[in-house]
């Protein structure tokens, strides 16, 4: 094992000791470092870096491998001095989050209807549920497709999410009508004598773990078949978007009942598992409705928007 080689190692292991993921720096650093190999390099320089993220085919690409690679310079400066972090922004590719499809009460009702429809019925019964659990509770569809029995605290109506994006693990409170389905379809689990290992608690048709692209391509029909989504549409409305609409209809919901919704934010992003509220204030901007009142709200010399 090379130094440099050794040296990625030992800064993905730091980094994910306090909670980071790096699962595409893990990816791209010891290529970056097989490039440096190639060139006979010992070290990070400027030029070497771009020369290696340029190599990949798409804008967006090379800024990340840019950026995978500052992360990892600014770590080796401090044990080799002759590193060279590339500047911030040389690569600078803009990312818009693409505007969110707000689900309606019917959308959800629709397509809940087209999942009952499904064979066999223990399939029906998991999309169904799963459809309902998003919408009620704003939970990634990661988190559901991990979701085990265990993790449901019945008598309590409370769901822990455990070790999720950013390491974070949460309490998710339910609705007793969501619970109440949770209840029903964990009999009809049952009766079908579903046990996988380990055990998840929504299954497939066979009884085993979901996995999200088939939940992702069932969602996808299942739009379609509502008349939600064209199957020739470039932009169609997502799964996560029911997360999305979690968000801003609970928002929504503060500022009709004329709550301190900037007092409440904070809630929510604990709620949904944001690592801080400022992904949660980009649901502001998410509804015309709901930035038309937030707006109502400010006086001339508030600047918690800004």
């Amino acid at each position: 094992m090379t130094g440099l080689l050794q040296a990625v190692e030992e800064y993905l292991a730091l980094r994910r000791a306090v909670g980071f993921k790096l699962e595409e720096a893990g990816r791209l650093l010891p290529a970056f470092v097989a490039h440096l190999d190639s060139k006979g390099a010992t070290t990070i320089t400027t030029p070497l870096a771009l020369d290696w993220a340029t190599s990949s085919p798409s804008p967006t690409g090379a800024a990340g491998r840019l950026q995978a690679v500052r992360g990892f310079a600014k770590y080796l400066q401090a044990l080799d001095p002759r590193t060279e972090v590339p500047p911030d922004g040389m690569l600078d590719v803009r990312r818009h989050r693409p505007t969110p499809y707000l689900y309606s009460d019917a959308d959800v009702a629709s397509l809940m209807r087209t999942a009952r429809s499904l064979q066999p019925p223990l399939w029906a019964a998991t999309c169904e549920t799963v459809i309902g659990l998003l919408w009620s509770t704003g939970m990634r569809i990661g988190e559901v497709v991990r979701l085990e029995r265990a993790d449901i605290a019945w008598d309590d109506g409370v769901l822990t999410v455990w070790l999720t994006k950013f390491a974070k693990s949460r309490h998710v409170p339910l609705d007793p009508s969501t619970l109440e389905a949770l209840v029903a379809y964990d009999r009809l689990r049952r009766r079908h004598g579903s046990h996988p290992s380990p055990p998840s608690f929504f299954v497939s048709a066979k009884g085993q773990r979901l996995n999200y692209r088939g939940v992702h391509r069932e969602f996808v029909r299942l739009l379609i078949g509502c008349g939600i989504a064209s199957g020739r549409s470039a932009r169609r409305p997502r799964i996560h978007d029911l997360r999305h609409s979690f968000a801003v209809r609970t928002m929504l919901g503060w500022y009709r009942a004329g709550e301190d919704v900037q007092a409440l934010l904070p809630r929510l992003s604990t709620y949904l598992g944001h690592v801080d509220p400022s992904s949660t204030y980009w649901y502001l901007s998410a509804a015309p409705e709901l930035l038309a009142l937030a707006a109502e709200r400010l006086e001339p010399n508030d600047g918690w928007l800004s």
